[in-house]
């Protein structure tokens, strides 16, 4: 027995060690039944009023000073509940503290004031960058055990921030605009609520952190750096429960670098022409839970982030262990979206029983050349849409870069760390009512987008299924009703792709389009093929021996 005994001993403390070298979540493994748990702050029950502290609800009185005061001295007692009580309460940039729960009552609109001058430039990050930003009107670093409660409002008030173009506006919507003063570009298409947004509007990155720069040069363009709303560094044990947050001058709520975060019954809103007025962007976090809540935004509704190119590699944290169930994006760029700043990588990822109506495109997973990072093991279920405008499924590695003709000759780079990787997704049970294309896949000559089920979906659009660089490919009991098939699905320089069970409209012209010389094992089966007046046609060094039909 000791001979026994003595080995086993070395392998179990073997193994110990490697749990604490490498950290639990490296080895873990989540699955629907075994989702990733999320701690939950807890507070004393003292309650300060600011009122006590000298606010006053009339909507002129600027209470910064004293709304900070309450949070102070809560925090500095020991914690528990900073009350916002009913009334317009008009306040600068406020800072949260530990153990403190700031809760807006009902009847409580905490307005952020329109007075730039109240706003200091701070270091911070900001589309996964080092940036120079103006200070977030709720911020928080190094924190833990911070909530934000209550049924109230949380106003940014945004639209003295934003640029807009006359496009975006009705005309009478327009000449007030106009009139509030800022200026208007040479083309008259464009409002600048005041020349230093103009001025940085005309640059290129004006608020990214790098030598040579001067507080000076910060200051001339100061404007045009944008906050987010609610900005959150560094923190352990958030909750944001049941509060409103509108009108954020650039993103709603960015959680950067913390854990254990919790979103229940949140509502950002957000004007349609918002621009980088996204919902929530979870950026290098763990631990997450966001549930119940409601986005209608500018931009991305909800948004998983870990970092831009160099500066997010180099951080090297991925946003994982993340649960997102029961939510509805109204307008927006994206329902639920990853990237496409995602050098960290992302995993772990379950979303479900979410609807999206009228958002751009459904399911966004966006990135590009140089931005590195691994997306992988993201689990999608019972995802219903209306209504939206592009993709219902979408998938691309040329975000805002220019990808290859339909067979053109293009050199193959080599594949090295700036080379991002999506694979590992699976997503089940999608019905969409409405939308200009299905499915859209494009991976990278040098690395295609691996291992994608979609499966028992129902997509009524316009166009069906592309897949283009990409393998080991599974659609399963997936109807395609569109009503411009032609084809159905279109293949192009892909491998190891399964249509199994697929519907579609009776009398379709074509089927199956495969393109490319690289396009090989196709398989297609329990299909029926009688709906279609042709069945495969193949192009450009493709042919239809490559694919199988049972």
């Amino acid at each position: 027995m000791k001979i026994f005994f003595r080995p086993l001993l070395v392998f179990l403390l073997l193994v110990v060690s490697l749990c604490n070298l490498y950290g639990q979540s490296s080895i873990q493994k989540y699955s629907w039944s075994n989702l990733p748990k999320v701690a939950v702050p807890v507070f004393k029950s003292d309650t300060f009023n600011i009122i006590q502290f000298g606010s006053k609800p009339d909507g002129l009185t600027l209470n910064t000073e004293s709304i900070n005061n309450a949070i102070k001295t809560c925090s500095q007692k020991g914690g528990g509940v900073v009350l916002v009580p009913g009334g317009v309460w008009q306040t600068g940039p406020i800072v949260m503290q530990n153990n403190v729960n700031l809760h807006v009552s009902r009847s409580a609109i905490l307005l952020f004031t329109n007075d730039f001058n109240q706003y200091s430039l701070v270091k911070g990050s900001y589309e996964g960058k080092p940036s120079m930003r103006n200070q977030s009107p709720i911020s928080g670093t190094n924190l833990q055990n911070i909530a934000i409660t209550g049924k109230g409002i949380i106003d940014g008030n945004g639209d003295y921030w934003r640029m807009v173009t006359k496009d975006a506006l009705t005309e009478q919507e327009w000449q007030k605009k106009v009139a509030s003063g800022g200026s208007v570009s040479e083309d008259g298409r464009t409002w600048f609520p005041s020349e230093k947004t103009r001025k940085g509007h005309s640059l290129k990155e004006p608020g990214a952190i790098m030598p040579g720069k001067t507080e000076k040069d910060y200051a001339a363009v100061k404007d045009f750096l944008r906050p987010t709303l609610l900005n959150l560094a560094s923190c352990k044990k958030i909750l944001l429960e049941g509060v409103t947050f509108q009108n954020s001058p650039a993103w709603g709520l960015h959680l950067l670098i913390s854990e254990d975060i919790t979103l229940r019954n949140v509502f950002v809103k957000n004007p349609d022409y918002a621009q980088n007025g996204d919902g929530v962007d979870v950026e290098s976090c763990k631990n997450v839970l966001i549930e119940g809540c409601t986005f209608d935004v500018g931009d991305d509704g909800i948004c998983i982030k870990s970092g831009k190119d160099k500066p997010g590699r180099e951080r090297g944290m991925p946003t994982e262990n993340v649960v997102i169930r029961n939510c509805v994006v109204y307008k927006g760029h994206g329902g639920f979206v990853i990237g496409s700043e995602m050098s960290g990588g992302a995993r772990n990822i379950f979303v479900s029983d979410c609807s999206f109506v009228g958002t751009d495109k459904g399911l966004r997973f966006k990135t590009a050349r140089g931005r590195g990072g691994v997306v992988e093991d993201i689990y999608m279920k019972n995802i219903f849409m209306k209504d939206i405008v592009d993709e219902a499924i979408y998938f691309d590695m040329y975000y805002f870069t220019k990808p290859p003709a339909p067979g053109e000759k293009v050199k193959t780079p080599t594949v090295t760390e700036e080379t991002p990787q999506f694979r590992n997704f699976e997503i089940d049970n999608v019905v969409c009512n409405g939308a200009n294309k299905g499915i859209f896949i494009r991976g990278l000559p040098e690395m295609s987008v691996k291992n994608i089920s979609i499966k028992n979906s129902v997509l009524k659009a316009n166009i069906g299924a592309e897949v283009i660089e990409a393998e080991q490919i599974t659609l399963q009991k997936v109807a395609l009703t569109a009503s411009e098939a032609n084809p159905v699905v279109y293949v192009e320089n892909s491998r190891s792709i399964l249509v199994d069970d697929l519907t579609y409209n009776q009398n379709t012209n074509l089927l199956l389009k495969v393109n490319g010389e690289r396009s090989k094992s196709i398989r297609l089966l329990n299909t029926d093929m009688a709906n279609s007046i042709h069945k495969v046609e193949a192009l450009n060094g493709a042919t239809t021996k490559a694919v199988q039909i049972q």
